[in-house]
C-alpha cells in the first residue's frame, strides 16, 4: 500500500492520478461472506423494485400522488443499489481494487445522487401523510398528480445540482498525496493535498441538507400527525390512522437510524474503521431491497394486485 502512496510526491504542484485503490473489504476477515451476501441482496433488490416499478405503472388504480412518490423511491433504491453493488462485488471478482479517475468520480456522483433522493422522497412522503392525517378534507385539493410531479421535478434538479457541484469541485483538487480509498466506493476530497477546504463546507452541507435537514422534518411532521391522531376521539380511528404511516415510519427508520448511528459511534471513536464500512455497505444495500418489500407487505392494496397477478398467471399456466 506504501508503494501506491509513493508514485505521488508532496512537491508536485497538481497531480491527477490515472486510478485510485479501493481498499473496501481488502484484507478484511470474512469479507467472502460478505460479497456473496452483497450479491444476494442486488438480486433481490433488483428483482423486487422492478416487480414494484411494473405494477404501479401498469395498473390505473396506483397513478396516483402516493404511488408517484413510492415509484420515485423504488426508482432512487434501485439506482443506488446498481451504482454501490456491482462495483463492490467487480473489485472482488476480478481480484482487482483500482478505479480510474473518471470512473471514480461517475461512482461518487450516482451513488451519492440516488442516496439523498431516497432522503428526500421520505421526505415528501411524510408531508403526504401529514396533510392526509391532519387535513383530510382537503387532501385531493392539495396532494395532487400535478403538484407531486413537479415537486420531485424540483427534487431531481436540486439534487443533481448541489451533487454535480461537488463533484466539479473535486477536479481543482491535487491528490500528491494518496491514492487509497478507505471505504467501499469513491470519496475523495479528504486525500487532496492542496487547499480542500471549500469542498469539506460543500460536503458538509450536502449532509446537512439531505440527511439532517430531511430526517427533522420527517420527526416534526411526525410530532404533529401525533397530535391529530390524538385529537380521534375513537380507537378503532387511531389505529386506522396510525396503520398508514406504519409502512413509512419502518422505511424511515431502516434508512436513517443505521446511517445516524454509525456516524456518532464513529465520531466517539467507539467504532474501528472496519466495522463501520462493513456495516455501512451492507445498511446501503439492504435499505433499497427493503423499499418494496414493505411496501408490499403493509399496503392492501399492493398485496390484493399482487394476488390477482399471481391467479392470472396460474390460470395461464393450467390452459
Amino acid at each position: 500500500m506504501n508503494s501506491l502512496n509513493s508514485t505521488l510526491y508532496l512537491n508536485t504542484t497538481f497531480v491527477r492520478p490515472p486510478f485510485f485503490f479501493i481498499t473496501g473489504f481488502h484484507n478484511m476477515r470474512h469479507a467472502k461472506y460478505c460479497y456473496v451476501f452483497l450479491c444476494f441482496v442486488f438480486v433481490v433488490s433488483l428483482l423486487a423494485n422492478s416487480f414494484v416499478m411494473f405494477i404501479i405503472y401498469t395498473e390505473r388504480s396506483f397513478h396516483t400522488p402516493k404511488y408517484l412518490a413510492i415509484f420515485n423511491l423504488v426508482v432512487a433504491g434501485l439506482g443506488e443499489s446498481t451504482a454501490l453493488i456491482p462495483n463492490v462485488i467487480a473489485l472482488f471478482l476480478f481480484d482487482s481494487q483500482y478505479i480510474s479517475f473518471d470512473a471514480c468520480l461517475a461512482n461518487m456522483f450516482f451513488v451519492f445522487l440516488f442516496a439523498s433522493l431516497q432522503s428526500l422522497t421520505l421526505t415528501l412522503m411524510a408531508y403526504d401523510r401529514l396533510v392526509a392525517i391532519c387535513l383530510p378534507l382537503r387532501y385531493h385539493a392539495v396532494i395532487t398528480m400535478q403538484a407531486m410531479a413537479v415537486i420531485l421535478t424540483v427534487v431531481w434538479a436540486y439534487d443533481s445540482v448541489l451533487l454535480i457541484l461537488m463533484v466539479s469541485l473535486i477536479t481543482r483538487l491535487s491528490f500528491c498525496k494518496s491514492i487509497v480509498v478507505k471505504s467501499y466506493f469513491c470519496q475523495l476530497y479528504s486525500l487532496a493535498c492542496n487547499d480542500n477546504f471549500i469542498n469539506h463546507v460543500i460536503s458538509r452541507l450536502n449532509v446537512t441538507l439531505f440527511v439532517y435537514i430531511p430526517f427533522i422534518l420527517i420527526v416534526l411532521s411526525y410530532i404533529f400527525i401525533a397530535g391529530a391522531v390524538f385529537k380521534i376521539a375513537s380507537w378503532e380511528g387511531r389505529f386506522k390512522a396510525i396503520k398508514t404511516c406504519s409502512a413509512h415510519l419502518m422505511l424511515v427508520s431502516l434508512h436513517y437510524l443505521p446511517v445516524i448511528g454509525t456516524r456518532i459511534m464513529s465520531l466517539t471513536s467507539t467504532l474501528k474503521s472496519d466495522a463501520s464500512i462493513m456495516i455501512l455497505s451492507i445498511v446501503k444495500a439492504i435499505t433499497p431491497m427493503m423499499n418494496p418489500i414493505i411496501y408490499v407487505l403493509n399496503t392492501e392494496e399492493v398485496r390484493v394486485f399482487s394476488k390477482k397477478l399471481l391467479k392470472n398467471k396460474k390460470k395461464l399456466q393450467q390452459k
